[in-house]
């Protein structure tokens, strides 16, 4: 009998008949199938042999007797046709009818095929005896394959068809339907097989491989369909926890997180980019189809994370090596939320409901990850090379960690908190010192608001503060539950963030401690005041680790208890010279009434004895070091009380003040830098006793100043200058040197508030306002401001007028310049810490000269000082001809010096 004359005979026999004669016939049709070259033929055999014989097969049978006798075919027929697709779509025209015919019955033939696979998928879902992946061994493959090939060829259809996908667009359609029954269908039933025991370990091996496919179906389905795309992750992580007892050890953990982390951040990227569209005013409305899809993508999102969060909780102990996706995932998130610099600009509602699912899920994904010391050792690894647009998303993980810390146990908060101890460990810092590293790399975000998530101020509503303010809050609040144990690593860290460079990473340091030293008993208070002090005392010069500590040891000292202040006050005797290092640091007031009376007197009297000691050594510039410290001092006593002073005390100081006046020198100032400073605490000094000098010495420093400024000193000098010029307006000049004193004013205020510097300019403004404030010589006003350009900046300044104004875009791609080139800056000062301690070191004291070049020395020191002076004579106004001639008879004899003749 022929082929075609069986098939036709076979399809009239009804049920009974094919049961009864399938024993001859099914291998004879098998064989058909399988040796045809024919894809109708095969298709038709195919459908003959599902629809009637498959039924009549025993489920133990099934797998020998017909799926692997007929599947691996169907798999090879689906991959021809495919292949010919491929090989033809490029010539397909509407004016090619003949393959555009062709193509289209290629398809057919493709959704017949998975038309079959549908029936078989359906004929044993029906059956009732238990399943197990042995028993559809063959299907299981069958299905994969062809599911996974047919939506990479609807996922890559605008690419092979171009511009010519609508002429096989609807048969496209009915294809990926059909695939998506498929399935949905197929899942059904491999949600019924059954793992008996450990002994299976063909089907532990098989459902195995199933995970692995699955896992690629999701891969490519990605950005298809929402509901397929979900549908299927929901699947794969309810099989891999049913039958996670058996299969826990070999499910590809790390694929699974790493397509669930990409797939969040992938919907999260399209939430975005939507939120942004409907930005504009047509995207307002809340029915047009970018809102409708946003909340679509939202919900997938959504439904990502919670998944990602369930199977952490289920799986945890097999994440070692996901641990850095999981970090990766958190910072590259909370990276596009406000106020991160990277963050897109949202309207209120998106940016809300994004807020209100992201932040949920993150949460309960560190929760879960809290005990994992794998976890643990990846966010507190040293030498993380984040780049900046991660620092911020980081600081906000070390916020939430230690929102949750106190609540867990003291095993977990050592683990977080303590940093590796021993050698086999793997190296990690501790939850501080990695909070205040990249707290110090924010340098953009500290200038802009924060949201400070779920906390009200009196039950009013959130309000906008910030970065500072909302991680100090959170340290401060951690350390009231730290463990006492924990302690020794938080204080060295505070001390190690006090000492570093950055400005803003020492005051939270500072703000830390004091609140540290508040919480804590008054003895702790001390016993840390009296380490910083002995730190104080050991910085060699001006260093920007002085200036922290003298802040910090400013502010403890007013919180330490009256008894120990008097400790306080005999271990570091203002009497003792060796102490004004520190006392020039220190804020008397900080200090009991009794002893700020005492200390007070004690301070004055050291520095001033200091100074007349040098005085009388004939003032040698190498020992004007000590002389700077006890002037230091003076300044710390006369800003504490100033002008309340005893008289004896005022006396003193004011003697002390005229007898330094009278060695300093111009020409000393310019070329000495250890003048420099001198001359800058003498202003101070000046400026805050202002109404107690005489009117001697005032004249003397307005006039050294006129000679002075115009010789362009450095800066610090000319800030003290401004202190200096705007106290004067609290003082009446008398009429006997008004002559001499206020025709200089004008022009010293003039060349100030026209300096280059941004610095000096703004203190400019502000001593200038203050002398315009208070000084009854009113006439030294107008005649300051007689340059045009001059006036309008004193006028904008005294307005508030903000003189530019830029947009938000503006702002933020300024501060990410900023933010790369102070990154840098403070790189480089901490690898210079690190590397090179001494350059934190004064320079080098030059040896001491024999006595034939003392001579040499002193010699020229006062000719280079004479022509300075000359130089400054000429520049103020033309010289006589005489003086000129005798200048030429000056360079013959310097001539005749270098030739030696």
């Amino acid at each position: 009998m022929s082929r075609n004359c069986l098939l036709e005979e076979v399809c009239q026999w009804n049920e009974e008949m094919c049961k009864r004669k399938m024993g001859h016939v099914l291998p004879e049709l098998i064989c058909i199938y399988q040796c045809s070259e024919n894809s109708s033929e095969q298709l038709c055999v195919l459908k003959v042999l599902t629809d009637k014989f498959l039924p009549h097969i025993s489920l133990a049978e099934k797998e020998q007797t017909f799926f692997s006798q007929t599947l691996p075919r169907v798999m090879t027929l689906f991959d021809e046709l495919a292949n010919k697709l491929s090989q033809q779509a490029g010539g397909l025209s509407s004016q090619n009818t003949e393959l555009q015919a062709e193509l289209r019955s290629t398809i057919q033939s493709q959704i017949q095929l998975l038309e079959v696979l549908m029936n078989i998928v359906h004929h044993v879902c029906t059956l009732e005896e238990a399943l197990t992946l042995t028993n559809i061994h063959s299907l299981s493959l069958a299905a994969f394959h062809i599911l996974k090939n047919t939506f990479s060829h609807c996922k890559d259809s605008e690419t092979l068809y171009r511009g010519r996908l609508h002429l096989v667009a609807d048969l496209l359609q009915s294809l990926f339907k059909e695939a998506y029954s498929l399935q949905k269908g197929f899942m059904e039933l491999l949600d019924r097989i059954v793992l008996e025991s450990a002994d299976a370990t063909d089907d532990i091996a098989c459902m195995v491989i199933v995970v692995h496919n699955v896992l690629k179906i999701c891969s490519v389905i990605s950005k298809m369909d929402h509901a397929l795309h979900a549908n299927t992750w929901k699947f794969l992580i309810k099989i891999s926890v049913k039958h996670r007892v058996l299969i826990e050890t070999k499910l590809p953990h790390d694929e699974l997180v790493a397509g669930l982390c990409e797939d969040i951040l992938n919907s999260f990227s399209s939430c975005l980019q939507l939120a942004e569209q409907m930005n504009q005013p047509a995207g307002m409305n809340a029915n047009t189809t970018d809102c409708k899809l946003f909340q679509k993508t939202m919900k997938l999102c959504r439904f990502f994370a919670n998944t990602l969060v369930h199977y952490v909780k289920e799986f945890i102990d097999f994440l070692s090596k996901s641990c850095h996706l999981l970090h990766h995932l958190y910072l590259q998130m909370y990276s596009k939320f406000t106020p991160s610099l990277y963050a897109p600009i949202l309207s209120a509602g998106p940016c809300d409901q994004i807020a209100s699912v992201v932040p949920v899920a993150l949460d309960a994904l560190v929760s879960q990850l809290l005990p994992f010391r794998p976890f643990v050792e990846t966010v507190l690894r040293d030498n993380q090379d984040f780049s900046s647009e991660l620092a911020f998303p980081q600081c906000l993980l070390l916020m939430n960690v230690m929102g949750k810390l106190p609540s867990q146990s003291w095993e977990v908060q050592s683990l977080w908190c303590s940093g590796s101890r021993l050698s086999e460990e793997r190296p990690r810092l501790s939850l501080f010192n990695v909070l205040f590293h990249n707290f110090q790399r924010c340098h953009a975000e500290l200038s802009l608001p924060v949201q400070l998530p779920s906390v009200m101020n009196k039950g009013q509503a959130q309000q906008s503060i910030s970065l500072y303010e909302y991680v100090c809050t959170h340290l401060c609040s951690f350390i009231t539950s730290l463990p006492a144990s924990l302690f020794p690593v938080l204080e060295c860290t505070l001390l190690d963030a006090v000492l570093r460079p950055h400005m803003l990473t020492a005051l939270l340091a500072t703000d830390a401690w004091c609140f540290l030293a508040r919480y804590g008993s008054a003895e702790l208070c001390a016993h840390h005041i009296s380490l910083i002090a002995q730190l104080v005392k050991s910085c060699c010069g001006e260093c920007y680790q002085l200036s922290h500590l003298s802040l910090l040891l400013r502010r403890m000292l007013f919180l330490m208890a009256a008894d120990h202040q008097v400790a306080f006050v005999e271990k570091f005797s203002p009497k003792e010279m060796s102490n004004l290092l520190l006392w020039r640091q220190v804020n008397v007031k900080a200090l009991t009434p009794e002893l700020q009376k005492t200390v007070t007197s004690d301070i004055t009297r050291t520095a001033i004895d200091q100074c007349l000691k040098w005085q009388s050594s004939k003032c040698a510039l190498g020992e004007l070091e000590q002389v700077n410290v006890a002037l230091a001092a003076l300044v710390a006593v006369c800003r504490a009380h100033g002008e309340t002073l005893n008289l004896e005390l005022q006396l003193s100081i004011t003697e002390t003040l005229c007898q330094m006046w009278t060695v300093l020198t111009v020409e000393q100032v310019l070329s000495q830098r250890c003048v420099q400073p001198t001359a800058t605490l003498l202003l101070s000094l000046v400026a805050l006793l202002i109404r107690l000098v005489g009117t001697t010495l005032i004249v003397q420093v307005v006039l050294f100043l006129s000679s002075l400024l115009p010789l362009n000193p450095p800066d610090h000098v000319r800030l003290a200058a401004l202190d200096f010029l705007g106290s004067l307006g609290k003082i009446v000049i008398p009429p006997d040197v008004q002559g001499t004193v206020l025709p200089k004013l004008p022009y010293l205020f003039a060349s100030l508030l026209t300096d280059k510097s941004w610095l000096i300019l703004q203190h400019a403004l502000q001593g200038f306002t203050l002398f315009a404030e208070e000084t009854c010589h009113e006439e030294v006003v107008p005649h300051s401001l007689e340059s045009g350009g001059t006036k309008n900046k004193v006028v904008s300044f005294l307005n508030k007028v903000i003189t530019t104004v830029e947009c938000k875009e503006l702002q933020v791609e300024r501060l990410k310049q900023e933010n790369t080139i102070l990154d840098a800056h403070f790189t480089t000062l901490n690898l210079c810490a690190v590397n090179d301690p001494v350059v934190m070191q004064p320079s080098a004291k030059r040896a001491r000269l024999e006595q034939c070049e003392e001579e040499y020395e002193s010699a020229l020191q006062t000719a280079e000082n004479a022509f300075k002076t000359l130089q400054t004579l000429i520049q103020q106004r033309p010289a006589p001809e005489t003086v000129m001639a005798r200048l030429q008879a000056l360079q013959t004899t310097i001539i005749a010096l270098n030739t030696g003749r």
